[in-house]
């Protein structure tokens, strides 16, 4: 979107027709256009409304209701933060005695608009002119909010005022490819994390990928994930850590309307066996559960078997498995694993799988795998499976062997 498409938008008439607009629907896309074109619109005006409607109706998985009042680049909904995420991060600003955050790379200003939310006073800036101008439109309701088209790290933060500093850096390219190395970031995330020296009460957003060699070592490493899909990771430093440095996964669980949550975590040098706890290893029990994504990726399945009472099939595999079911998770926290009862345990043999599955007249395939190199869709393929019963696969090391468990998920 550019400059001119924003200020047609932005036009009585261009505001007005964007939220006249149906619920966007990709079906009729083409008809609506179509038929703007016929009532008179302006063809760019049309085009940029259209599109804004297509972004909104996408940007409300993250943000909900909010969506709707709001304008979008493309790359801005695909990095803005879930709303119940960025609620999280104004928290952790307001825990920590924060009274004015500068948010460096505001982008759409998801999180800009949550920090505002909770009466925290923004300064928000964005190096791109229009995302800026996006922003500031999204963040018309929080006069406390102030946007400015600015590079963020030049910003003199004392003079402002600023006694906290979030960053969430670009991570695609302009083509839309994902950038892995955090010197590869926009801005580079050294040059943000350098920033804890002027003021301690420092939050990042980076990618769920970012390896864990190289992380500061004076920064909370926290993994989110929200109904199974990890999100983020999170760097906070001084303040935004009070349990101090460490690593640790949330787990975010949403229905009905409630939020429920569970945080893992491991300090640093913790010779109590934290960072560094080793898991028992042994045969398949009566129970599988599979960790959540984030607890995976903050190297905590260990915690995680230890917490369910189980132990690991493998000492590389993030498969848990016990001999009695775990306790249920606690009232209004979110669970820690997915859990399966083990059915059968064979070794992996294509024709005895067949077999095997031909007999129970299974059809229906659900095949999931970790430390193996088969592929689901090239596996059911082989299969062919035919008949109206259906069941679940896991495709796995035990014992230093390929195995296969049929498995049923526990309600």
């Amino acid at each position: 979107m550019d400059a001119a498409s924003v200020s047609k938008l932005l036009s009585p008439d261009g505001w007005a027709l964007l939220n006249s607009l149906p619920p966007y629907d990709e079906t009729q896309a083409m008809v609506l256009a179509t038929r703007l074109r016929a009532d008179g619109v302006d063809a760019d005006l049309a085009a940029a409304a259209l599109t804004q409607s297509r972004l909104r109706a996408k940007a409300r998985a993250k943000l909900g209701d909010f969506a709707d009042g709001m304008l979008f680049t493309p790359d801005g909904v695909e990095q803005a933060t879930r709303l119940v995420v960025a609620a999280l991060h104004a928290r952790h600003y307001l825990a920590a005695g924060v009274t004015k955050v500068a948010d460096l790379t505001s982008g759409i200003g998801a999180d800009a608009l949550a920090f505002a939310g909770v009466g925290l006073r923004v300064l928000a800036t964005d190096v791109d002119e229009v995302t800026a101008a996006l922003a500031t439109v999204n963040l018309r309701h929080f006069p406390e909010a102030e946007v400015r088209h600015a590079d963020g790290l030049a910003l003199d933060l004392a003079a402002e005022g600023v006694d906290g500093v979030y960053a969430d850096p670009a991570r695609r390219t302009r083509g839309g490819r994902r950038v892995f190395d955090p010197a590869a970031y926009a801005p580079p995330l050294d040059a943000v994390w350098n920033l804890r020296a002027q003021v301690p009460a420092l939050g990042i957003k980076v990618g769920p990928g970012i390896p864990h060699q190289g992380l500061p070592e004076d920064a909370e490493t926290q993994w989110v994930s929200v109904d199974g899909d990890v999100v983020e990771a999170g760097l906070w430093f001084g303040p935004l850590a009070p349990d101090g440095p460490g690593r640790s996964a949330l787990v975010l669980a949403t229905a009905g309307g409630t939020t429920t949550s569970r945080t893992l975590r491991a300090d640093l040098h913790d010779d109590a066996g934290g960072a560094d706890l080793v898991p028992d290893v042994g045969p398949v029990g009566a129970y599988l559960y599979e960790p959540d994504g984030a607890v995976i990726r903050a190297g905590l399945v260990a915690h995680a078997a230890a917490e369910l009472g189980g132990r690991l099939l493998d000492r590389t595999i993030a498969y848990v498995t016990t001999d009695q079911p775990a306790p249920p998770p606690a009232d209004g926290t979110a669970p820690l694993a997915t859990g399966y009862r083990v059915l059968d345990v064979m070794p992996f043999n294509l024709k005895r799988l067949k077999a095997y599955l031909r007999e129970r007249g299974v059809g229906r395939l659900t095949i999931k795998k970790r430390g193996t190199a088969v592929t689901p869709e090239q596996l059911r393929a082989q299969l062919s499976p035919k008949g109206d019963a259906e069941a679940t696969l896991v495709l796995t090391r035990v014992g230093g062997a390929q195995h296969v468990l049929v498995v049923e998920p526990l309600r």
